[in-house]
């Protein structure tokens, strides 16, 4: 008997050519039934001395390399479908398709927050310490913190980034103006914050606190833009009253101001309005005219989009924004609850789109709000989960009509309801300081006049339609500093 020398393969293994040589002695094998006894015997020797050379080869041949295999049959790879994009490019998907050519050669800063991403949902940050020619040598935060976890209106402290090991700045602690010392080293700041499109709302105020420390120090600003959820077509609210400038209302525009912060960015650097906020910032014009701004425009989008539109996933810019839902609510509910018993959200859920009042139920709720007949809004019951597991009755509000809606008018409404349903009229007993947050939020001593002395008997209708017309000249003037039809 042949034994196969140690590291042969088993007779399972033999190279196809040589398991040809045995399957075709076997078919000849069963076709000897029908010859002669001669021929069968010749036919089983060759048999037999086929069968022996085969596994003869297999004992002394050398292994067949996988190479030779794939050389004899070479496996073509499927090509993968087309990946499938958001239809809009973001300043950061822009920076990014041009090569980069708007840093290249610069040590750039870097303001963000956890929504500052591309429309592969790849953090901005990451994206940028990939550029070729360009380095990122520090990072800045707004409030709610470079990942968007700290809660409204608590300020944060300088700190490491784990995840880079940069350093990240903080402009929202002692300092919203970055200071030579923050900016130093630097030939660019580049800016990728993604703004609700309400007033109110700080990010547009972290970058024109930003714009006016660069340019001070002589440091370019370089704002990758993003789409205003709500679309460039929706203007409505009380305009800003120069006197109520501050860190919460930054630029002299209706509450929902229609423009995305790349164009806010340039209407700062260009308009005739001072860049002055209190306490803050106040950048003489000449400093403002020779500051270098560059804006990277997006791709796709157009004023009359609005988020879902885009086929962009929203990524929560604060924890009472987790949603775009939450983003149409905050222009609508959001000044319905300051400074009075008005809360939004229902349980933990829903926030800025659930409403609740103190001792009311959903159906009176709903009753004495349909009353005012707001258009472009229906309430509806809606229970949401409290922290202690339990559910809570509460009112949703549904945008029925997009066109018809004004979007700060169920706010002002809240307003004159608080006032009916208090004891005391609770906007004409807040403190000096309490007035302040009041004003600067809503943006019109007008009103809070109004709502003080008035309370339930205010006719809302009468600021609304001023507002409304009001807003119409804005938006007129306004589109000098439009980048998109």
């Amino acid at each position: 008997m042949c034994h196969a020398p140690r590291g042969a393969r088993p007779f399972r293994d033999f190279p196809p050519r040589r398991v040809f040589v045995l399957a075709m002695s076997a078919e000849r094998f069963q076709k000897s039934r029908h010859m002669s006894r001669r021929s069968l015997v010749k036919i089983t020797l060759g048999t037999a001395a086929a069968c022996f050379c085969a596994l003869l080869l297999g004992c002394t041949s050398k292994p067949v390399k996988a190479a030779e295999k794939s050389a004899a049959a070479p496996v073509v790879a499927p090509v993968p479908p087309p990946e499938k994009l958001p239809r809009v490019m973001l300043g950061i998907d822009v920076l990014e398709a041009d090569g980069f050519k708007a840093i290249a050669g610069k040590k750039i800063g870097l303001l963000t927050h956890a929504a500052g991403v591309n429309r592969r949902g790849e953090s901005t940050i990451h994206v940028l310490r990939r550029a070729p020619q360009s380095k990122l040598v520090a990072l800045y935060a707004s409030e709610h913190g470079l990942w968007g976890l700290e809660k409204a209106s608590v300020n944060i402290a300088d700190t490491t980034d784990p995840r880079t090991g940069l350093r990240v700045f903080s402009l929202h602690g002692k300092l919203k103006k970055p200071s030579p010392a923050m900016l130093k080293g630097l030939d660019a700041l580049v800016i990728d914050l993604q703004d609700n499109g309400s007033r109110s709302y700080t990010f547009t105020s972290a970058m024109l606190c930003a714009l006016a420390g660069c340019f001070e120090a002589g440091v370019e600003v370089i704002v990758l833009d993003r789409p205003n959820p709500l679309g460039g077509l929706k203007v409505d609210g009380p305009p800003l009253d120069a006197d109520l400038k501050s860190y919460v209302g930054a630029f002299r525009v209706p509450y929902v101001h229609g423009l995305t912060i790349g164009e806010l960015a340039r209407m700062a650097k260009d308009s005739a309005m001072p860049m002055f906020i209190p306490d803050l910032i106040n950048v003489p014009d000449k400093v403002r005219a020779k500051g270098k701004l560059t804006v990277i425009p997006m791709r796709g989008w157009t004023r009359s989009m609005r988020w879902p539109e885009t086929g962009l996933t929203w990524v929560p810019t604060s924890p009472m924004m987790p949603t775009y839902e939450a983003t149409v609510g905050y222009a609508m509910v959001g000044l319905g609850t300051q400074n009075n018993e008005w809360t939004s959200g229902i349980g933990k859920e829903f926030p800025f789109r659930g409403i609740s009042y103190p001792r009311k139920t959903p159906d009176e709720i709903i009753a004495t709000l349909d009353a005012y007949k707001i258009p472009g809004i229906k309430l509806v019951k809606q229970q949401g989960l409290a922290a202690d597991g339990k559910l809570r009755p509460g009112v949703y509000v549904q945008v029925t009509d997009w066109e018809a809606w004004r979007p700060t008018e169920l706010a002002f409404y809240m307003q004159k309801q608080a006032a009916l349903w208090s004891r005391l009229n609770p906007f004409a007993v807040l403190t000096t300081t309490e007035q302040r947050t009041f004003k600067i939020h809503v943006g019109s001593n007008a009103w809070y006049a109004a709502i003080s002395r008035e309370g339930g008997k205010v006719n809302v209708a009468s600021f609304i339609q001023n507002w409304t017309e009001r807003a119409k000249i804005y938006q007129e003037q306004s589109r000098k500093y439009w980048l998109y039809p």
